[in-house]
């Protein structure tokens, strides 16, 4: 398999081509640029300038400005001459869709430009149409000479182009050939790369964005394979998870999508999409590359290997069932509280279980922890039924109320072990097959559960070498990993544990995580713009919490609503963020329902990708109400959506009474 990444086992930058927009130079090994998009209307030139200032202040290196027409195409003649005035040079970025005219426009204008090849020159009415070779290659051509003419615009002015597909808004005709596809994303990609490539114009750069970090994932892994295979180069990356939402969950799941591509080396461009203020994406954009723009970059020359696994499709890695972890079974949660020397009842609350001492029960919440880690702390009452303890193995006495965790090189030699649950812990010195022989002779014991854990920089790839040796022995125990954060905010942190983590799940790799915190790290309260979290007292439930939502963005348990929300521009019809804090306020009891939220026809109803229902402005103060891509109610006053949005959940049967 020719992989789609310089090194699975060590960290190095992809090659691509350099790419000139405006001053600023792109690929090639360049910084990884960060960048954002206005959500003003693009017609007032004023507010445009002064949020698009408030973008570059913040550390945008790039900003995109929506052009949904030819008035809005022309107006960025007048926002870019106020911000010359004002001496701002950053590059622009005109964002267009479905008007080829405003495009034109733009490129004559501005540094680049951004199309959408499902939208461009094509259609979407959801139909499903049969073509012969010699129709499609028709279509084809008609793709051509709609698609040239900016091509040769570009190359004239000097303007580079983003071509950026998104997975919900594949064509009629990619979806009829290709289906809901990654193979799909990156052929509606590629038909458009090859014409540009035919008029000898190379200052493009590619995207790949979907609302699933697993879809987005694969789709770039593919068109990387795809243009070594085909030209031989790969021309730069623009990394994004589209309709990321807001607040702890757009931040995760932007990180799990966006970092585990970084990890491998792919990406020369991210763009954070938060349903916030653009110049708040700004500062998580920076916590990614700051992982990176300083990374030492491995010279090992990588051999041919076979993967236990395939990149470009999901499969979880085989594993026998130990209890309730491995097998079938969905990951479980361990909360790591070991550094606490005695524990108390309340403390529990924060991994999700509540003590009434009056009647002496737990109340058990929907993101509650399956197992505590407690080290040597002292526990002098009775656990809550479904939570197991694990301790360390010298701390342990044998008994049925706990299991131990066991170094691998003093397992072997342990008088007592449990007939249930051996943990152990396995780390990077396994990675260099220094343990080799001790692994054999476990082989075929029954009741392991390996927890696997990385301090090295380039921990993913070291743990998934790990997981490449057991698949190589022929070892299918289940494996829980272990992350540990040592940064200091929160942001930071979540960045940290949802990469980590994320870039292995998404992969099919671990029956379960724990997250803790290093020596060093602090939950500092960062009292910068950009940063929305209050300190925080309890890094228990912080990273409980994380834990579940974690496994809900790679899709591998599902515990709570999922919400995927457009991150707002100028097309946009109401107030987004208001509106998603409203409707997550009524609706974020309904687990395992996804609910999308999108400002405008654009980011509509392909763009709400695999959600449920959605609530989609159809013009100024309406809405209209989806039942998957179906639509159900159109144009219902804003005043009234979210009550009418709920009669459909209740119409439905995906509603049910909070408790």
């Amino acid at each position: 398999m020719q992989l789609y990444t310089p090194s699975l086992f060590t960290y190095q930058r992809l090659d691509t081509v350099e790419v000139k927009i405006g001053d600023l130079l792109l690929g090639n090994h360049h910084p990884i640029r960060v960048q954002t998009m206005t959500t003003t209307d693009t017609m007032n030139t004023i507010a445009t300038v002064e949020q698009t200032i408030r973008c570059i202040e913040a550390g945008a290196e790039l900003v995109r400005i929506t052009a949904p027409s030819k008035n809005e195409a022309n107006n960025l003649l007048e926002i870019k001459k106020e911000l010359r005035k004002r001496g701002y040079t950053t590059p622009l970025v005109a964002d267009i869709h479905f008007t080829p005219n405003a495009a034109e426009i733009a490129a004559r204008i501005i540094e680049k430009v951004r199309v959408n090849p499902g939208n461009y020159a094509d259609k979407k009415k959801f139909e499903f149409i049969e073509y012969t070779d010699a129709a499609y290659n028709e279509e084809i051509e008609r793709i051509r000479e709609r698609f040239t003419p900016l091509v040769k615009i570009c190359k004239e002015h000097g303007t580079a182009m983003r071509i950026g597909t998104n997975h919900g808004s594949l064509s009629d005709r990619i979806m009829s050939r290709y289906g809901d596809s990654a193979n799909g994303m990156v052929e509606s990609a590629m038909e458009f790369l090859r014409i540009a490539r035919d008029e000898a114009y190379h200052n493009i750069v590619l995207s790949m964005k979907s609302s699933n970090p697993q879809v987005m994932v694969q789709a770039y892994r593919l068109l990387v394979q795809t243009m070594q295979q085909e030209f031989g180069i790969c021309y730069p990356l623009h990394l994004g998870v589209t309709e990321a939402g807001d607040g702890e969950d757009g931040r995760i799941k932007s990180a799990i999508g966006i970092g585990s591509l970084l990890e491998d080396g792919i990406g020369d461009t991210i763009r954070v999409s938060l349903t916030e203020d653009p110049e708040f994406e700004i500062p998580v954009c920076l916590d990614l590359v700051k992982r990176y723009n300083n990374r030492t970059a491995s010279k090992e020359v990588v051999e041919s290997i076979k993967l236990p696994y395939s990149p470009f499709e999901y499969k979880r890695r085989d594993s026998i069932p130990v209890e309730n972890i491995g097998g079938k079974q969905v990951p479980v949660v361990l909360a790591d509280m070991s550094a606490i020397e005695k524990l108390i009842p309340s403390q529990l609350q924060s991994i999700g279980y509540t003590y009434d001492e009056s009647t002496d029960k737990w109340a058990i919440s929907d993101a509650a922890a399956d197992f505590v880690y407690t080290g040597n702390a002292q526990i002098e009452f009775h656990l809550p039924g479904t939570l197991k303890n694990i301790v360390n193995a010298s701390f342990w006495k044998a008994s049925e109320s706990s299991f131990p965790l066991f170094k691998l090189k003093d397992f072997h030699s342990a008088e007592t072990k449990s007939t249930r649950i051996n943990f152990i812990l396995l780390d990077e010195l396994v990675a260099g097959n220094k343990y080799q022989e001790d692994l054999l002779k476990l082989k075929d014991e029954k009741n392991i559960v390996w927890c696997v854990k990385s301090d090295a920089e380039n921990s993913v790839q070291t743990v998934r070498s790990i997981f490449v040796q057991l698949a190589a022995l022929a070892i299918t125990h289940p494996v829980i990993l272990f992350t540990e954060s040592k940064k200091h905010t929160p942001d930071e942190h979540l960045i940290h544990f949802a990469t980590e983590t994320g870039a292995l799940l998404l992969d099919g790799m671990g029956d379960g995580i724990s997250l803790g915190f290093g020596h060093g790290s602090a939950m500092d309260n960062p009292v910068v713009k950009g940063r929305t979290y209050l300190p925080v007292k309890d890094i228990y439930q912080f990273a409980n919490n994380t834990a579940f939502s974690i496994l809900q963005a790679t899709r591998t348990r599902i515990s709570k609503t999922e919400y995927i929300s457009c991150p707002s521009c100028g097309r946009t019809l109401f107030d987004l963020q208001e509106t998603t804090a409203k409707i997550r306020s009524v609706t974020n009891h309904l687990k395992g329902v996804k609910i999308a939220i999108m400002g405008c026809i654009v980011n509509g109803p392909g763009e709400m990708a695999d959600a449920d229902f959605g609530y989609v402005g159809s013009g100024p103060g309406k809405i209209t109400l989806y039942r998957s891509k179906e639509i159900v109610k159109k144009n219902v006053d804003s005043e009234v959506a979210v009550d009418e949005l709920i009669n459909l959940l209740k119409e439905s049967g995906a509603w049910v009474n909070p408790s």
